[in-house]
């Protein structure tokens, strides 16, 4: 409580509360970090981060956009990429780390330019991830295809 005035009279805010980190936050988490990478958060970036986390995590239109909220502030706290790859990492199965990375590459490639930060990222997700160069391969002809 005291904090609370403390931070009132002085202009500071408190941190907002945000729920630890799982593997599908943090997937989302990366999703948010790729699309900004190269510095323009564009809205078709925005749109295809919605529909991944609806369809990933069977959300609405609306729980996937919360959720996408929440990972965007996740993602300004967040610890460097490979930490958060790993969380995905050890939670999840080789089928569902491709997936990962192809939903990583359908925000990169949704934009229509990819840079070399976006492309940067994607490689030490996937090496985060324990997928090989054929996997990155695969993952980015098939989110090309869902494109």
């Amino acid at each position: 409580m005291f904090a609370n005035i403390l931070n009132a009279l002085t202009g500071h805010k408190a941190q907002e509360e945000l729920p630890e980190p799982n593997a599908a936050l943090a997937l989302g988490a990366l999703l948010v970090r790729v699309a900004k990478s190269d510095h323009s958060y564009q809205v078709e970036e925005i749109k295809r981060i919605d529909r991944l986390l609806a369809h990933i995590n069977g959300l609405s239109v609306v729980a996937a956009a919360k959720m996408r909220a929440t990972c965007e502030k996740l993602e300004k706290r967040a610890p460097p990429t490979e930490i958060f790859a790993e969380l995905i990492r050890e939670g999840v199965d080789f089928e569902d780390r491709l997936m990962a990375l192809e939903a990583i590459w359908q925000v990169v490639l949704s934009d229509g330019a990819q840079v070399n930060e976006e492309i940067e990222i994607v490689t030490r997700v996937q090496h985060a991830l324990g997928l090989s160069e054929a996997d990155n391969l695969t993952a980015r002809n098939r989110a090309q295809e869902s494109a």
